[in-house]
């Protein structure tokens, strides 16, 4: 029989004690202070003992214990020695090199007896996992020294952004990080912050099956809530929420450990059942066309002549910040995967959504002028580009597509290529917005529909049961 994998042990120990919580072992102890090898043991053991039975794992920073030079170190083997047994470890260590270095990090890491450690992929592959290296036969250590990996993906930090949200041929450089490095041999998981629920959703809906190690929850400004909701694994495990300060600080680590992981259970438990589960992202754009009173129930008689159970206006989301933001991350999610070398956004309802989401993910923001103006310089289309480049077009709403056509039209026209549209909300019915694009070789990306609003609104009781079926009906007679 094959011997059980780190992740193999995460999950029997997850199911056992019914806790996902990873326990951060990051005691603070000024440079210079007396005896401090027994200061960082004492500290560690008392957060040890309150929390054995409720840590899924334990996650020490080498740093706070390397400032300390041999007696930090020692302090350091100690208290992975008073981790029960059975109880991984994950060493937070950021390591990342080549040949001998990587060899003699991952052989320092085994001399620690952890389980798993946290490396940086910016050298590539051949600083983590098996590969020859330099026509020799040595490999790169950590996968093949029976040590787990969690590579920085997304990371918590407030400058994260001056990096991960690059975007490499029109993909932001955490997703290129995360599917390489879950091609990668070996066990692989990832490190995406608890803080930034629109990425840890967005990477967990990409990555459904992966482990994910998410540090920041609250010093740093993440929930348990928020964290779960977004990136918990279909299987109701999957993520490594880490706590440490809120538990390690508290005059009571116990009840402090133990209120998170009731939370995670109770979060868990929310979402049980949902298939598919939104993301933190689409949740929170939902509540914002909700609350901004974007989407109206009751009886609207449209140009058509009919009468319509519920009427959608989302130009009232540029009137809060909090929901500029909510249909960001909902843009940045949908344009995971899409080669996006400016946003163009169609005039003018999708010019103030556009500019949030050109704020969020990096991606310069264009318009066609519809029609070209007569007098100016006759710019067809406003902003900086070049011919050849990949627009992604950019609106809130589809439902005949007229407009999204002629955008088309004046882009391509002027040598640039459009294969995608993106939009907060496809209305769907009679219309066929959405095949005129298919036909005009124009996919539809939406980060919710009609019906989804519905269920929301029925969620929170801003509906009852038959308003969202006669939407439901309408819907249906619509399509």
């Amino acid at each position: 029989m094959a011997p059980m994998t780190f992740f193999d042990r995460l999950s029997l120990r997850a199911r056992r004690i019914d806790s996902l919580l990873c326990v951060g072992l990051d005691p603070r102890v000024e440079p210079g202070s007396a005896d401090p090898a027994a200061r960082l043991l004492d500290a560690n053991r008392r957060v040890i003992e309150a929390t054995a039975d409720l840590a899924l794992c334990y996650k020490p920073n080498i740093a706070f214990y390397e400032q300390h030079g041999p007696q930090g170190l020692e302090a350091l083997a100690r208290t992975i020695a008073a981790v029960p047994e059975g109880v991984p470890v994950i060493l937070d260590a950021k390591r990342g090199d080549i040949g001998a270095t990587a060899e003699a990090y991952a052989a320092a890491c085994r001399a620690l007896a952890v389980d798993a450690v946290t490396v940086s992929p910016y050298m590539g592959h051949d600083s983590v996992a098996p590969c020859p290296y330099m026509g020799h036969d040595s490999v790169a250590p950590f996968t093949v020294s029976g040590l787990a990996i969690f590579v920085l993906c997304r990371t918590s930090n407030p400058g994260a952004g001056d990096f991960q949200t690059a975007r490499v041929d029109g993909v932001p450089l955490a997703s290129l990080v995360a599917e390489r490095a879950l091609a990668w041999d070996g066990e692989v998981g990832l490190v995406v912050a608890a803080n930034d629920t629109g990425a840890l959703g967005m990477i967990r809906a990409a990555h459904p099956n992966a482990w994910l190690l998410a540090p920041g929850i609250g010093a740093q400004g993440g929930s348990m809530d928020e964290a779960v909701a977004a990136g918990l694994g279909r299987d109701g495990l999957g993520l490594l929420p880490v706590v440490a300060r809120g538990i390690s600080r508290a005059n009571d680590p116990a009840a402090v450990a133990r209120d998170q992981v009731e939370r995670f259970r109770r979060a868990r438990d929310r979402c049980a059942g949902r298939a598919p589960r939104p993301d933190a992202a689409a949740s929170e754009l939902l509540d914002a066309i909700l609350d901004t009173g974007c989407l109206r129930f009751g009886e609207f008689t449209l140009k058509s002549g009919r009468v319509s159970p519920f009427y959608v206006d989302l130009r009232r989301l540029q009137s809060s910040a909090n929901a500029l933001r909510a249909a960001a991350l909902a843009y940045e999610r949908l344009l995971v995967g899409l080669r996006a070398d400016r946003l163009a956004a169609v005039p003018v309802a999708a010019l103030p959504l556009a500019t949030a989401a050109t704020l969020r993910t990096g991606v310069g923001l264009i318009y066609p002028r519809l029609p070209a103006k007569p007098h100016g310089t006759g710019n067809r289309i406003e902003g900086e580009w070049r011919p050849g480049e990949r627009a992604v077009l950019v609106d809130d709403l589809i439902t005949t597509g007229k407009s999204k056509l002629e955008a088309a039209a004046v882009l391509r026209e002027e040598g640039l290529e459009v294969r995608d549209l993106v939009v907060l909300v496809e209305r769907g019915g009679r219309a066929g917005g959405t095949t005129d694009l298919a036909r005009a070789g124009i996919r539809v990306h939406a980060a919710a529909t009609i019906a989804d609003l519905a269920a929301r609104a029925r969620s929170r009781s801003i509906i009852d049961e038959a308003t969202e079926g006669r939407i439901a009906a309408y819907l249906e007679e619509d399509a």
